[in-house]
C-alpha cells in the first residue's frame, strides 16, 4: 500500500476496564504496521458495566457474578490474557484485589482530551494505569493524574468531572453505537462499513487490512 493511498478510518467502540480492547488494538496496530496502512483511528465509548457503583468491585467476584465463572477459572482466564498481552508487548498484573471500575467519568474525560488531539494517547494511559498499575479509575483525582502525566491540565481535567460537562455528548456517542447494534467491544469499523469484532489476533487483522486495500477505490464511503 502506497504512502499516497486514502487513509483507512478505524473506529473503535471499547471500553478501558476491556482488557480484550488494548489486546486487539495492540494486534491492530501490528498489523497496521506490518501492511504500511495509512490509517486514522477514532475511539468511542462504550461502558461493559453501566451500573457499577462508584466504589467498584472485586474483579473475580464481579467475572463470578456476570460470568459465572469459578475462581479457578477466572484464574486460568487471567492467564490467558496476561499471555495474550505479552505476545503484543502490554503488561497485566492480575491481582486478588484488582477491582473493576464505572467508567462513565473516564470516556468524558477521554471526550475533553479529543478536543485537544489526545484522546488517543489518554486511552492508552487509562489502559495502562487500570491494567498494569492497578490504580483506581473511579477516584476522579486519580483521573486527573493520568491526564496530566501525559501533558493535560490536570486542573481541567477535575473541572471537566465536576461538573459533568460532557455528560450528554457520552450518552449520544454511546446510545449511537448501541443502535448500530454493537454490543461487546473492542467492535472495530472500518470505513464506516466493515466491523470486525473482538482481538482477532494480528495475522488475521493483516488478512482484513489486505482484503480491504483490494477493495474497488469506489466501495469505500465518502469521507
Amino acid at each position: 500500500m502506497t504512502s499516497t493511498a486514502p487513509k483507512l478510518q478505524i473506529d473503535i467502540v471499547s471500553d478501558v476496564m476491556c482488557p480484550w480492547c488494548v489486546i486487539g488494538y495492540r494486534q491492530l496496530a501490528a498489523a497496521l504496521e506490518a501492511t504500511g496502512t495509512p490509517h486514522e483511528i477514532r475511539w468511542h465509548p462504550f461502558e461493559l458495566n453501566p451500573n457499577m457503583p462508584p466504589e467498584g468491585q472485586n474483579i473475580r467476584e464481579h467475572v463470578a457474578e456476570k460470568y459465572g465463572s469459578t475462581k479457578e477459572q477466572s484464574e486460568a482466564s487471567g492467564v490467558h490474557m496476561t499471555q495474550a498481552g505479552a505476545e503484543v508487548g502490554f503488561e497485566f498484573r492480575y491481582a486478588d484485589d484488582k477491582r473493576m471500575h464505572n467508567t462513565f467519568n473516564t470516556h468524558q474525560l477521554l471526550h475533553w482530551a479529543e478536543k485537544q488531539g489526545r484522546m488517543h494517547d489518554l486511552k492508552m494511559a487509562f489502559f495502562t494505569a487500570h491494567f498494569t498499575r492497578g490504580r483506581n479509575l473511579s477516584d476522579n483525582t486519580v483521573l486527573a493524574d493520568v491526564a496530566a502525566e501525559i501533558g493535560l491540565d490536570r486542573a481541567e481535567a477535575l473541572a471537566v468531572l465536576a461538573d459533568q460537562r460532557f455528560a450528554t455528548e457520552v450518552r449520544e456517542a454511546e446510545q449511537h453505537w448501541i443502535n448500530q447494534g454493537i454490543q461487546g467491544v473492542p467492535a472495530v469499523v472500518f470505513n464506516r462499513r466493515h466491523l470486525v469484532s473482538g482481538a482477532q489476533g494480528v495475522e488475521n487483522f493483516t488478512s482484513v487490512l489486505n482484503q480491504l486495500a483490494a477493495m474497488p477505490e469506489e466501495a469505500a464511503p465518502a469521507p
